[in-house]
């Protein structure tokens, strides 16, 4: 595991705290920029810049896709996606999204919260089905903002 100090272009590795070396899902952090790239300092910057720009406007498409039609949070996970292409912070958030979405993969596969959460859609459904028989008794197949005083 490389922690000490690293040549210009070579990329960082993040401690891995279970002692484990060379886990799949533990790549090196840094740029993934081609090393003709990463060997120009203007050029890094301008290719930083570049990724920065496109990341920042799929996420934009993103949170204005969260109260309109459309997929907005994978095309915000697609912006931190390429980010992290590029820069080290965006790459730490992905990890910990992805360990988190496994964790509640793990919970929702769990027979006793499948259990409950089938038992708790039941009774919903149940109640719901009851308030529209009683609807649909006491004022037939009228609009509720049609419905005279009765």
């Amino acid at each position: 595991m490389n922690t000490g100090s690293n040549k210009p272009g070579e990329a960082a590795v993040a401690p891995d705290p279970s002692g484990t070396e060379g886990a799949p899902d533990q790549r090196a952090l840094g740029s993934r920029a081609p090393e003709f790239i990463k060997a120009r300092r203007a050029l890094h910057v301008s290719w930083q810049v570049g990724v920065f720009v496109v990341g920042l406007a799929v996420v934009v498409a993103g949170i204005i896709m969260l109260p309109l039609p459309g997929p907005g949070w994978v095309v915000i996970f697609g912006g931190m996606a390429i980010w992290a292409t590029e820069f080290v912070w965006a790459q730490l958030v992905l990890r910990w999204t992805k360990r988190k979405v496994t964790e509640a993969a793990q919970r929702a596969l769990d027979p006793k919260v499948r259990r409950r959460n089938i038992i708790l859609t039941s009774v919903g459904v149940v109640i719901i089905g009851v308030l529209a028989g009683i609807y649909l008794w006491k004022f037939g197949l009228q609009m509720p903002w049609k419905i005279k005083d009765q």
